[in-house]
């Protein structure tokens, strides 16, 4: 009796132990949906998660509270915010934006900051050719919709030729040995290179992990929760009758030594 009685108490312990790593692994998974369902978020962006899924796309960047992370080019901040329930009081998000950026959004992330008491996210204004981070400061970095603007040249909107290289090495050395980034982009035909990124602002998803590996990141995973396989991809992106249509792919990479 005794023996039974022992074997029982042995198997409610592992019953315990196993409902609370359960209930851990679906804290930290409910953190991406609680950011999203977070009271006061604006009808404008309740009205984009439709499609662009932020809960599921931020899921796969593994980012958890106390993370210092970078939104490279978030314009008015829509992924800021949602990163900055994330990470949490303990953790730091960087609102990355260059002055074409800034003025094309009319600083509205300056609105979303103050409205939203978004007191771990700090704004700067960068320039791309001199970043400004710090060597190993990043645990992640997100650029969603943005790579392929570094391969824009349009001197109109006082947007320059920029090298797309020395952007990469700068945020390589941004980032802690085995950090991460998540990349989304709207896909090209295949071969395209960057050749459409001004034209149409799309971009080759095998040109972008070329790129990427070549800079010391390693590739991780993808995913195709933002797929559109009717996307004929040889059309705009931002106006007319693709936008929220486009394909678009996810990636994550880590940088190496991690």
């Amino acid at each position: 009796m005794r023996l039974l009685a022992g074997s029982h108490a042995v198997f409610c312990a592992a019953l315990f132990s196993l409902a609370a790593l359960a209930t851990g692994v679906a804290r930290a998974a409910d953190l991406y949906a609680t950011a999203v369902a977070q009271p006061g978020r604006s009808n404008e962006d309740r009205t984009r998660d439709a499609t662009d899924h932020p809960a599921d796309v931020l899921r796969l960047s593994g980012i958890k509270p106390g993370m210092q992370v970078a939104d490279f080019l978030a314009a008015d901040g829509y992924y800021s915010e949602l990163l900055s329930t994330i990470v949490g009081p303990k953790g730091h998000v960087l609102l990355l934006n260059n002055p074409p950026y800034d003025k094309f959004v009319s600083n509205a992330w300056e609105k979303r900051i103050s409205d939203h008491h978004l007191a771990n996210v700090e704004h700067r204004t960068i320039d791309l050719a001199h970043i400004g981070l710090a060597d190993a400061s990043l645990d992640a970095i997100i650029l969603v919709k943005v790579f392929h603007d570094l391969y824009w040249v349009a001197p109109e909107f006082d947007w320059p030729k920029i090298d797309a290289a020395a952007v990469l090495d700068q945020l390589a050395r941004a980032l802690k040995p085995g950090g991460s980034v998540l990349l989304v982009d709207h896909a090209a035909k295949a071969g395209a290179g960057s050749s459409v990124a001004g034209e149409l602002h799309r971009i080759d998803e095998v040109f972008v992990r070329q790129q990427f590996e070549a800079h010391g990141f390693k590739f991780v995973k993808s995913s195709d929760l933002l797929r559109r396989p009717d996307d004929p991809r040889d059309q705009l992106t931002f106006k007319g009758p693709m936008v929220g249509k486009t394909d678009r792919f996810v990636y994550v990479f880590r940088k190496s030594g991690g």
